[in-house]
């Protein structure tokens, strides 16, 4: 058997061996189990959303809030386990990613290698005279076939390699994708946090009624009659901004109800939407520098023209740090990043590329009828803009289903919205809309 064919043969096998072996990282079985996990709470967290659902259509008692406030804890522990599984999941997965990556990039060497040995290999046949070929006790027809097998070696190599590159591409995207997801369960740990706190609020309250009422339901209508406010409580009490300070709850109230007018958005509900914004601030939100912590091409330039527009010093104005699972630089009570304010604030690209500000484009302005560029610090402003985003979102049907799913498209987008883990941010709008509209009744004596 000659030279060439020895190596033919080798590579032949090099060619199958390459491909026989992708590792499986996490178990099928283990992987199956984790699934079918999550599946049951999911299903226990949709049992208890309906749970509190059906159980606020009853006449208030001791019983029906006690549920209520049983089944909210029961929901917001299984929403911790649930991110647990997922983290869990997609870590599994992604290690799988990165060792199958690793492979096919040493395998996708040594097949460069190999290819390079036979081209050298066709190369010095190519250069053969039919003396030589002669002289060396070849025929013609020997030397052709040879020649043949090596083109067809070269051939299947070659193929072999760009299949290797089309797969690790491939890999390498599937891994990016998975790494993104969980970076949003890593971000969504850090918000259990705050889950946490609430559960730890909510258990306080249930002992706290359980204590004082002794569980008589007439100890607990009493309860509810002195814990109710009056019109003059709630006209001096604050309504809190994220980063913003406090303004009294009746100017907060004309923010909200000038912006309902003007979107079709109910007031409740965006005073709802600023309060989550701010009580995410208290509890994981951190200031933070916009030169460092906003995305360096997604909003940095935005926010630059932002500032320029408005004649403000940047170095001036707080923005939403950088957490550990992405980037920060949200700006006022609303908190929009600027690449989402320009949706509302008149921000459009010129021929070159550069943002720069268009009053016809400044939704906001044209709304409140300012005569300067909308403003992300200024209330008016923050309000109708999330009023507006709100709007998008779907909240105009200002039913409870459309309300709370345009509240998480207003956290999660619209492709995040349908997540279970993110239903905490959905529910608590929610419940500070429903309590801020009993506050509005009470002040207008309804």
């Amino acid at each position: 058997m000659s030279t060439r064919r020895t190596i033919y043969g080798v590579f032949v096998v090099a060619c199958y061996a390459v491909l026989l072996f992708i590792p499986s990282g996490v178990s099928a079985q283990s992987e199956e189990e984790l699934t079918v996990q999550l599946i049951d709470i999911e299903r226990q967290i949709l049992k208890q959303q309906v749970l509190v659902e059906d159980k606020q259509l009853e006449r208030q008692s001791l019983e029906r809030d006690v549920a209520i406030l049983d089944a909210k804890i029961k929901k917001a522990q299984l929403g911790i386990q649930a991110r647990t599984i997922e983290i869990k999941q997609l870590g599994g997965q992604i290690g799988t990613k990165q060792t199958t990556v690793n492979v096919l990039t040493d395998r996708t060497e040594k097949q460069k290698q190999s290819l390079a040995q036979l081209i050298r290999k066709t190369n010095e046949i190519d250069n053969f005279s039919l003396v030589e070929i002669l002289l060396g006790g070849k025929t013609l027809s020997t030397f052709f076939e040879d020649l043949e097998s090596f083109q067809s070696i070269k051939l299947s190599l070659s193929g072999s390699l760009k299949d290797l590159h089309a797969t690790k591409n491939t890999t390498l995207e599937q891994k990016a994708s998975l790494e993104g997801k969980q970076v949003t369960e890593i971000r969504l740990r850090g918000i259990q946090e705050l889950e946490k706190k609430e559960i730890e609020v909510r258990e306080r309250e249930k002992a706290q009624i359980l204590r004082t009422t002794k569980g008589q339901e007439a100890s607990y209508q009493s309860l509810l009659k002195t814990q109710q406010k009056t019109a003059a409580q709630i006209r001096t009490q604050l309504f809190k901004f994220r980063n913003s300070g406090s303004i009294p709850f009746p100017e907060a109230l004309r923010y909200a109800e000038f912006a309902a007018a003007k979107t079709g958005v109910r007031a409740a509900l965006i005073m709802g939407i600023l309060t989550q914004e701010t009580n995410l601030g208290e509890n994981i939100g951190v200031l933070g520098r916009w030169d460092t912590d906003m995305h360096p091409t997604r909003d940095l330039p935005i926010f630059k023209e932002i500032m320029v527009a408005l004649g403000f010093n940047p170095n001036a104005m707080p923005v939403s740090g950088k957490p550990s699972y992405g980037w920060g630089g949200a700006m006022g009570p609303a908190q929009f990043i600027p690449s989402t304010w320009v949706s509302y604030g008149g921000f459009v690209k010129d021929a070159t590329g550069a943002w720069v500000y268009d009053k016809a484009k400044d939704r906001i302005r044209q709304l409140t009828g300012k005569g300067s560029p909308s403003n992300p610090y200024d209330n008016q402003d923050a309000f109708v803009a999330s009023a507006l985003l709100m709007a998008d979102n779907g909240a105009t049907a200002q039913t409870f289903a459309s309300e709370r799913l345009a509240a998480l498209r207003y956290f999660a987008g619209w492709g995040g919205a349908s997540n279970p883990s993110y239903a905490f941010y959905g529910d608590g709008v929610m419940a500070h809309a429903t309590r801020i509209q009993s506050e509005i009744n009470i002040l207008k004596g309804i």
